[in-house]
């Protein structure tokens, strides 16, 4: 008992809140780089920190001394580079508040996914060629300067007069950003993969090299046959029916947390108020 009592100082207390809060942070970090690029690079800080640590141990002092420039001049490099995911991150922890609900209806995204189901309908149909990027957890940034800006709300009528043919925004991709049409006529990365069948032309070979290179969604609609494909992670999924892929756009759009949960001011009303409210009905 006296061992117990010896541990619960205020020193090993701090300590102990010290590590927890590390260990959050760590978390939190894998949470936010799940899925893009940074997940690459902070294997590549994984790799150099353990030929720092054996070479260190072993006594090779000129690797070591080699890692440590790494170290200390990659993190300039580490914030050029990645620029967009670290912006996007202080944005994401900007948002969060520990006194504000996280409520999430997905009706944004239901509001997408309804428009570009309107416009892939109308297109699909009449054979008009589409090719539409969703910017998902990888910035498109690179491609969107390569395209005529729009940053206009999304709508199943824009979308159709963006590729009816012989319009000059007809060729190319629309990225779609943050639930706005970034802009139309992009030019994404062309595929090299010999695993694409030959019958299919450029768009589906963009779509596929965006789909290698990011996490984007892409949305192809063939302009011979007016089949309906979607590339996401390097895989191609083709002849998808309206069913098909308005689950798919569902379960890779939505966001899946709790729908409704209060913030801790009103759950520690709800919780008191109600238990007071009980006391004064029983008497």
């Amino acid at each position: 008992m006296q061992f117990i009592v010896s541990l619960l100082t205020w020193q090993n207390l701090i300590r102990l809140i010290d590590i927890l809060v590390i260990w959050f942070l760590i978390y939190e970090l894998l949470i936010l780089i799940r899925g893009t690029r940074a997940v690459q690079l902070f294997r590549g800080i994984l790799i150099i920190i353990l030929v720092k640590v054996v070479s260190w141990y072993v006594g090779l002092s000129t690797v070591s001394w080699l890692m440590d420039q790494v170290i200390n001049w990659g993190v300039i490099a580490i914030v050029i580079i990645f620029q967009p995911e670290i912006r996007r991150g202080l944005e994401h922890l900007g948002r969060g508040s520990f006194f504000t609900a996280h409520q999430t209806t997905n009706e944004t995204e239901e509001g997408l996914i309804k428009q570009l189901d309107q416009a892939i309908q109308y297109m699909s149909k009449r054979r008009i060629g589409a090719l539409i990027s969703i910017q998902m957890n990888t910035g498109l940034e690179e491609y969107i300067e390569t395209g005529i800006p729009l940053d206009a709300d999304i709508s199943g009528a824009l979308l159709i007069n963006t590729f009816i043919p012989n319009t000059p925004l007809h060729d190319g991709a629309v990225i779609i950003k943050d639930n706005r049409i970034a802009v139309a006529a992009a030019y994404l990365p062309l595929s090299d993969s010999k695993l694409i069948p030959k019958e299919l032309g450029t768009r589906h070979r963009a779509a596929v090299g965006i789909s290698e290179v990011t996490d984007a969604l892409t949305i192809v609609i063939s302009e011979e046959t007016g089949e309906v494909s979607i590339t996401k992670d390097n895989e191609l999924i083709r002849n998808m029916s309206q069913s098909d892929y308005l689950k798919f756009l569902r379960a890779q759009l939505y966001k899946h947390e709790p729908q409704h949960r209060d913030n801790l001011l009103t759950q520690l009303y709800t919780k008191f108020g109600r238990r007071g409210g009980g006391r004064h009905e029983q008497k």
